[in-house]
């Protein structure tokens, strides 16, 4: 069944680049635009200098002075506790890539990396105070309420996993490489790490682009009401889906309960492009499971809060 639902979608894709061109190549314009302008400088300069601290013991040093802050209150490792920070600064999916760039270096468990997915893979502050904040709700709402909610359902998922679905395993238990470990020169390891990072965005680019073909066709052949489309868009890709609700004629109240839903939730595109770096071994199922949580989690916060 899923192979079936991947090439019907292919050939519905296929279908509509041929008999809507304009609208196509509108759509993968408006994707490689948001790839080149905004992902691309600001992820890329990012996975290189973490990248090179992944394959050296910096990150240990450089945390240890705080590993038992860490492994008290959020039961995480030094490697753990370096995803964990700058996981929320960097934002989508800069959490799960570094996740995963430690556990395949032998920094991290599986146990641990699973733990982080539920809760190191969020949008950024600066996504959330600029476009969320001062373009999709107008300025209106306080910038503080904005990333505390979002910060605490965070949180309140992390507790959630902690403490029952990893609490009879050991976070924090011996790891191994799962890839052989090479000696680099300085000028090798630059090397090394700047080809994986650009293998990195070259896959997020594509991901990012099919997203936007597949945005615009739904949007083509969309007749039903209006207002549903606005929420399709949203949970399909976070950034068309959080413009519509400019357009979407819902109620300022609706419109902060929606937008911070979404953001929560990142969207299907957000989750391919997890998959694609999380590898081989690391389930894509606890950040799928964490997201849904994260969302619902947002909305009763909003709803008690607001």
């Amino acid at each position: 069944m899923k192979k079936k639902m991947i090439l019907l979608s292919v050939i519905l894709l296929l279908l509509f680049l041929l008999c809507y061109p304009a609208e196509a190549l509108a759509a993968a314009r408006n994707g490689l635009k948001l790839w080149l302008e905004t992902l691309l400088p600001t992820l890329l300069p990012f996975m290189i200098l973490t990248g090179i601290l992944v394959h050296t013991d910096w990150i240990t040093k450089i945390l240890q002075p705080t590993a038992p802050f860490f492994k008290v209150v959020f039961g995480l490792s030094p490697g753990g506790a370096y995803v964990f920070l700058l996981g929320l600064l960097t934002g989508y999916p800069m959490g799960a890539k570094l996740t995963a760039d430690l556990y395949y270096a032998g920094k991290i468990s599986r146990q641990e990396a699973e733990y982080l997915l539920t809760f190191c893979n969020n949008p950024s502050p600066a996504f959330l105070i600029t476009y969320v904040g001062h373009i999709c709700l107008e300025g209106k709402l306080h910038i503080g309420f904005l990333v505390g909610i979002l910060f605490l359902s965070d949180m309140i998922c992390m507790c959630f996993f902690r403490f029952t679905v990893y609490r009879k395993n050991s976070l924090l238990s011996f790891c191994t490489p799962k890839t052989s470990e090479q000696e680099y020169t300085s000028a090798g390891l630059l090397d090394f790490v700047i080809m994986n990072s650009f293998e990195t965005m070259a896959k997020l680019g594509g991901y990012i682009l099919m997203f936007s073909i597949l945005s615009a066709a739904i949007s083509h052949f969309w007749y039903l009401p209006a207002q549903g489309k606005y929420i399709l868009l949203g949970l399909i890709e976070v950034t068309t889906g959080l413009h519509g609700l400019l357009l979407s004629g819902f109620s300022y109240s609706l419109r902060v309960l929606l937008a911070l839903c979404i953001s929560a939730f990142g969207g299907f595109c957000i989750m391919a492009q997890t998959k694609s770096v999380l590898g081989k071994e690391l389930s894509l199922h606890p950040y799928a499971s964490a997201k849904c949580m994260n969302a619902a989690v947002t909305a009763v916060l909003i709803l008690i809060f607001l």
